[in-house]
């Protein structure tokens, strides 16, 4: 099944609701420093919630490439950002993926796109490791693949426990990552 693409978000709608929570939450919306805070929410939540409004066919772009070899392909440090679903507070990070190509790799720079376009919705964590292995996978045909993601989350480190260090690991691994342990380890000890 198809997943729809979403509409853009109504902003004008987005910043009177934003409006009445600074009411709700005992400010004055006209006080000078918040009177235009939001429009301004309602624009960021827009440009962070963009992944809901793009598709994984439009994000690569038809940007493959015949590979005559089957090597692992590594692209590692890429910086993401996303709201956590549960408190639309911030997480953040660094995603690594590696994957080996049957024939055709990817155009590098859509392999950022592809994190960023999963990011970029409410997400935990573990479903956006897995969105973006599954996402890598259909568009690669690849062999196997593999997806690491080390982030922080500002709902453990603002609120609730409060702990500043803390930092979560997810891995997704599909094919031969998965059921090849050499494959496996070499993928780990490149991206470490």
């Amino acid at each position: 099944m198809k997943k729809k693409v979403a509409q853009e978000p109504n902003q004008k709608k987005i910043a009177e609701l934003v409006r009445q929570i600074i009411v709700e939450l005992g400010e004055d919306p006209e006080r000078e420093g918040l009177k235009k805070t939001p429009d301004r929410v309602a624009k960021a939540m827009t440009f962070l919630t963009r992944g809901y409004r793009q598709q994984l066919k439009t994000v690569v772009n038809n940007a493959y490439f015949t590979s005559g070899t089957n090597h692992m392909v590594i692209l590692k440090d890429i910086e993401l950002y996303s709201l956590c679903e549960h408190h639309l507070l911030p997480f953040y990070g660094k995603c690594a993926i590696g994957y080996i190509s049957m024939g055709k790799v990817l155009g590098v720079s859509k392999l950022a796109r592809i994190v960023d376009m999963f990011a970029r919705r409410f997400q935990i964590q573990e479903r956006m490791t897995e969105e973006i292995a599954n996402a890598i996978m259909a568009e690669t045909g690849a062999e196997g693949v593999g997806v690491v993601i080390k982030a922080k989350h500002l709902c453990m480190m603002m609120r609730g426990v409060e702990k500043q260090n803390s930092e979560m690991t997810t891995s997704a691994l599909l094919g031969s990552f998965r059921t090849d342990e050499k494959v496996r380890q070499e993928f780990l000890s490149l991206i470490h």
